[in-house]
């Protein structure tokens, strides 16, 4: 009996060498090396004329931490951050602002997960899609590191959603359902969205809701949830498209705000009625 002995070939993207990548990680590197130093410095200078009880300088310099990788858009950076020790007993350390302890990941590179995932990147492919982005060494990315970053985003959008409303007062909100190819289960789910803007202008998120198909009972929901947490003054004025479910849940909960169709859209949909030469 014959068996088919199937080799692997590494992909020719993943194990090619680049030389400019190469060259950025490099200076990446020694840049970070020179801003940490510059930090440990400010700190000497700044308890320089602190001394032990046996007249020595307080606060020195104590070696190095443990060298570490950290995770960037262009790759993984070594990085050392440097010790200093406190001979007076003062409990004073040193605590990098550009490099906090324990961090493995830069915040753009932490940015660029959720995307992937809700651009439809399942989470045993998380590792062969951040290798073609960051190379191959890209370790700390597993998929049951992927599975709890999952579960911290869910917390993070939970706790966000419990936030106090009862000091806002918006003047515009912006409403539209975005839809998002992923592995959802129903073909029609959507993510409904208000924008609001107070009296000043300035604009914020204020609702975000797992709704289906724009429907009427998705929206009243999101908006009787902010009503809940302390929204009770409705808004002037509300911009949306032609989604009916969305007019009909603001009548309920807010019936005293006016509404006007957004243009963009009434743009867009007639555009999409002319020929294409036009």
């Amino acid at each position: 009996m014959q068996q088919d002995t199937v080799i692997p070939f590494p992909h020719p993207q993943l194990t090619a060498e680049d030389p400019l990548t190469a060259v950025l990680r490099q200076g990446a590197q020694r840049l970070l090396a020179q801003a940490i130093e510059m930090e440990v410095a400010l700190l000497l200078a700044q308890y320089a004329d602190h001394r032990d009880s046996a007249g020595r300088q307080a606060i020195v310099r104590n070696g190095y931490l443990p060298e570490r990788d950290v995770q960037t858009g262009i790759g993984a950076v070594r990085v050392k951050v440097p010790r200093v020790r406190d001979r007076s007993g003062a409990g004073i350390h040193f605590h990098s602002a550009l490099l906090p302890p324990y961090i493995r990941r830069s915040k753009s590179l932490e940015a660029l997960l959720p995307w992937l995932y809700l651009k439809g990147i399942s989470t045993g492919d998380f590792s062969e899609a951040l290798q073609a982005l960051l190379g191959p060494d890209a370790p700390g990315l597993s998929p049951a590191t992927l599975s709890r970053l999952k579960q911290g985003w869910q917390e993070e959008l939970a706790q966000w959603q419990q936030r106090d409303l009862s000091g806002k007062r918006y003047v515009y909100f912006w409403v539209d359902g975005v839809y998002f190819q992923t592995r959802l289960e129903e073909a029609r789910h959507c993510i409904l969205v208000i924008i609001g803007a107070d009296a000043t202008g300035h604009k914020e998120l204020v609702g975000l809701w797992d709704g289906y198909r724009e429907s009427e009972q998705s929206w009243k929901e999101l908006l009787l949830d902010l009503k809940s947490h302390g929204l009770a003054q409705a808004p002037a004025l509300a911009i949306g498209d032609g989604a009916l479910g969305f007019w009909k849940a603001l009548r309920q909960v807010y019936g005293q705000t006016r509404w006007q169709r957004c243009w963009v859209h009434k743009t867009v949909n007639v555009l999409d009625l002319l020929y294409r030469s036009a």
